[in-house]
């Protein structure tokens, strides 16, 4: 325990030096395994070149480039203007309903786009001129932003779930499966939060133009290609016919035939959309390396084993142990951001959840919505911070007073799938168990 301790201390540490967090555990692991060897440099060495290999090797990981080349050419394509166009005609002229619109737009979107910070910064930059157009209030339009924005870590297909799958040995398609009904649930909740908003200040998001049938329908035939697209993908993996893998080159190809048909890509553009995916899967690969070579260390000093003793020596409830983590998450969340988290606890704590009975899918949904939260909680909130970059004109206080009622609606939705595993294993059980 002693050894865990010093390590999590020197990470801490090097992470508030603003150290790279893939360099400090890359760092913290090879050095506190090399000292927990007696200084076996061979070993130790070993150890961390196989987790390279591995890593770059791994058939499975190879989801990752291919799903983040889909969003990129998704995001090349335009395709988010239509879905909030398309979301606009249905709900634009309720009251709130340009920020109802935005929640929605970004829960399609980060459906194929797969990741949280790309939604909010892209959906900004569609919907906020248009919320102001019609003087809803800043801190009700960023906040929706920021909230929906949150979406992109679960609505599958999620890079975040493919990397906690890779580091727990859990079934992708599994968690891609899991993912649904909470993202879903999401999305519902937080158009209840926009509506708490407006039912206590109605001058923060007056009601739009109401559009007519054909309009609607004119709307919903913009939005045809994302809808293939997510349709092809998740209905191939739910349904078996091919792998997450297969689908993510399959989702790739035909966002770039998209992309080409909306006469969206150039040479030019196209080589930048490959530079972009290079670069954050490069960024991704290091992260997840660096923290298997300090999984490797937590393993070999025992602490999962240990805690485990120490919890069973308590004769604490399994409930409460999980309950326990998802307070740590909470709290961890104000400091790191979501990535960060999981890497730095998922190798500790999904081997004491695990020994306690529950399903690591279940858990992998339960750490994602809860390291959400972490993307729109002051005073890190990187969704809030996004959006002040390219908002510079909103303050950063405004959109965090805003997003107050959203992380409430995600502390209910976190509440709910704590306390019922069915949300997130009904899909999963349904399909393939």
């Amino acid at each position: 325990m002693t050894a865990s301790i010093i390590g999590f201390a020197s990470l801490l540490l090097l992470i508030f030096l603003r150290t790279p967090i893939s360099f400090a555990m890359g760092f913290v692991g090879f050095f506190g395994f090399l000292i927990l060897i007696d200084f076996n440099w061979v070993a130790a060495l070993s150890m961390a070149a196989r987790r390279v290999i591995d890593t770059s090797q791994d058939y499975g990981l190879s989801v990752i480039p291919l799903f983040i080349l889909m969003g990129n050419l998704v995001t090349r394509a335009g395709l988010s203007q239509e879905l909030y166009k398309a979301s606009y005609s249905f709900l634009g002229h309720l009251r709130g309903g340009l920020s109802m619109a935005t929640v929605v737009a970004c829960g399609g979107f980060s459906a194929i786009c797969g990741s949280s910070l790309a939604t909010a910064a892209t959906m900004a930059k569609v919907s906020m001129p248009a919320m102001r157009k019609y003087g809803y209030s800043d801190s009700l339009a960023t906040a929706s932003i920021a909230a929906g924005g949150t979406l992109g870590i679960l609505i599958p297909p999620s890079v975040i779930l493919v990397i906690y799958g890779i580091m727990s040995e859990q079934s992708i398609r599994e968690l891609f499966a899991a993912g649904f009904l909470p993202g879903l649930l999401g999305v519902l909740l937080y158009l209840g939060a926009v509506s708490w908003t407006v039912w206590r200040k109605p001058e923060s998001g007056p009601r739009g133009e109401k559009v007519g049938g054909r309009e609607r329908l004119s709307a919903l035939k913009g939005v045809w290609g994302i809808l293939l697209l997510f349709g092809i993908v998740m209905g191939g993996i739910y349904g078996g016919i091919f792998t997450p893998t297969e689908a993510a080159g399959i989702g790739a190809a035909g966002a770039f035939v998209i992309a080409l048909l909306r006469r969206s890509l150039t040479l030019k553009s196209c080589f930048q959309v490959l530079y972009e995916t290079a670069h954050t899967t490069s960024s991704l690969f290091m992260v997840v390396i660096g923290a298997l070579i300090f999984s490797n260390f937590v393993n070999r000093a025992g602490l999962p084993d240990q805690l485990l003793s120490l919890i069973t020596g308590y004769n604490v409830s399994a409930m409460t142990v999980i309950l326990i983590m998802l307070a740590i998450y909470i709290v961890l969340g104000c400091v790191f951001e979501s990535l960060s988290m999981l890497l730095l606890t998922v190798p500790i704590f999904y081997p004491v959840v695990e020994s306690l009975g529950f399903d690591l899918v279940w858990f992998g949904i339960v750490v994602v919505v809860v390291t959400e939260i972490s993307l729109i909680t002051p005073p890190v909130g990187l969704n809030v911070f996004v959006l002040s970059g390219v908002l510079r004109d909103v303050k950063t206080t405004t959109i965090f007073r805003g997003v107050t009622p959203f992380w409430i609606a995600d502390i209910i939705r976190l509440a709910l799938i704590t306390l019922i595993p069915a949300i997130s294993l009904y899909l999963p059980h349904l399909f393939y168990r």
